[in-house]
């Protein structure tokens, strides 16, 4: 199944620069409609005014977490089956377990480029 590239996504991160470039990423491989928070409590509140078609969040963000997150959309009857790809700097097998059990679609282990993002989202959206 091809991946509707109009669908908006929200990209999560505290760090400008990861939005940025995530963003481009994201450009790359066709996908305009972007939009971007710089912690899981703007990120809530910008899914409930707006139904994204993907969520790219990173994990380690102040003063909610991308897992926090993660937790707080599956948990919401009205967002829960927002697909949501976890990004982070660390590839610990117990994150990556905590994650799966959260319910994320997919993980993705910093750095990456296009054909990464592009075959995780992918694999979100043939599953």
């Amino acid at each position: 199944m091809a991946v509707d590239t109009s669908m908006p996504i929200l990209v999560v991160d505290d760090y400008k620069t990861m939005i940025r470039i995530i963003r481009n990423l994201l450009k790359q491989l066709g996908f305009s409609d972007v939009d971007d928070a710089s912690d899981g409590t703007e990120a809530l509140s910008k899914m409930r005014s707006r139904r994204y078609g993907l969520v790219i969040s990173d994990w380690n963000m102040e003063p909610m977490t991308g897992y926090e997150l993660l937790r707080h959309v599956r948990a919401d009857g009205g967002l829960g089956r927002t697909p949501f790809i976890m990004v982070t700097a660390e590839s610990k097998t117990e994150n990556v377990i905590a994650a799966k059990k959260a319910g994320v679609n997919n993980y993705i282990v910093k750095p990456f480029n296009a054909q990464t993002l592009k075959g995780k989202i992918d694999a979100v959206f043939s599953a």
